[in-house]
């Protein structure tokens, strides 16, 4: 890995060439306090000092909805592939985000070869910074996801009057060459950014999981029996908000559109979420997950589990948006976990 310093003066214009180059998707103000990943239309509207995003950039590379193919019926039946993407940056993202994206990666283009997902992957380019807030909600220390090394094309690291870039990959290393006025970094630069890297996850510590990152498979498994299950399940709206706004939730819907004339349509995937009623309804009416303390805890197991038994890091990023978009107030991790340690 190689390290540029580019200058906070020059960085707008580092913005400005790559919006001439490709679409841009940056971190923005949408209320007073609350930040979006949405298109930019001038690099004044970029945030990179914010806390978290009410959505993550997943969306951009597994939209919500996302059409596969297109068929026309008839005397002559035919059938077309969609393949929809665009050259794309997205700007801001933090490390436990650029975690959740490498996992995806893990699932869509390694052990699933999904080409829709491969193909939007591909054209996406990932600029990354280091947090500089800590959400109150985030426990990114307990999930090892405070920082990262690798899982971008370039990341940020704010010095005061410039930015370490760490260049992650070709395709990063090629747009600072094209897009930027940036230079080599110094010993003393690289120094004072592991020093910098090295204080962030001491950010999260008054936010924190009290079981080791190893341990929790085991913790979920002695208590899988436990009565918090049922105990949040009589709060819950099982309106699925908790996996609508997770960066590592994947599971999706398909369906078939067909014209009123029967002429044509379309089959698309949508998010779905193991929250929800109907997500493990068979054609036959069946209901596997019909309980809703069952739905829960299959999105905890799934969270501190199962992922990590197959591909040994967990399902769960520390982000906290679950714990912040949960009106009920009852699908924060940490309290989950802690209280199951506990033995409650």
């Amino acid at each position: 890995m190689t390290f540029r310093t580019l200058e906070k003066k020059n960085f707008p214009l580092f913005i400005e060439n790559l919006m001439g180059a490709m679409e841009v998707v940056g971190v923005r103000e949408r209320i007073e306090g609350k930040y979006e990943f949405a298109p930019l239309e001038s690099p004044s509207q970029l945030c990179l000092d914010y806390d978290v995003t009410i959505f993550s950039p997943k969306k951009y590379i597994l939209p919500p909805r996302e059409t596969l193919l297109k068929f026309k019926m008839g005397k002559v039946v035919s059938c077309e592939p969609v393949l929809e993407s665009r050259p794309l940056a997205i700007v801001g993202v933090h490390p436990y985000d650029i975690k959740g994206i490498a996992q995806l990666d893990r699932i869509f283009a390694e052990a699933n070869d999904d080409e829709h997902y491969r193909k939007r992957r591909q054209d996406t380019v990932i600029i990354g910074v280091d947090i500089k807030r800590a959400s109150p909600y985030a426990f990114c220390k307990s999930m090892n996801s405070a920082t990262v090394q690798e899982g971008f094309d370039l990341l940020l690291t704010d010095m005061g009057e410039s930015y370490v870039v760490a260049v992650g990959t070709k395709k990063g290393e090629g747009l600072l060459e094209q897009q930027a006025l940036s230079k080599p970094a110094t010993k003393e630069e690289m120094a004072k950014r592991a020093e910098v890297q090295e204080k962030i996850p001491y950010m999260f510590s008054l936010n924190t999981i009290n079981t080791s990152y190893e341990d929790l498979p085991k913790l979920l498994t002695d208590r899988a029996n436990s009565k918090l299950f049922e105990e949040l399940a009589e709060k819950c709206f099982s309106c699925g908000s908790c996996n609508l706004v997770c960066p590592t939730c994947y599971c999706f819907d398909v369906q078939d559109d067909v014209n009123l004339n029967l002429s044509a349509g379309e089959r698309f995937r949508l998010w779905d979420g193991c929250l929800l009623e109907g997500f493990a309804k068979v054609a036959t009416g069946e209901n596997f997950r019909e309980d809703r303390s069952q739905r829960i805890r299959h999105r905890i197991f799934r969270k501190g589990k199962y992922i990590y038994e197959k591909y040994g890091e967990h399902g769960c990023v520390g982000c906290g948006r679950c714990a912040s978009a949960c009106l009920p107030d009852i699908a924060n991790p940490v309290e989950i976990f802690n209280r199951l340690k506990e033995g409650k």
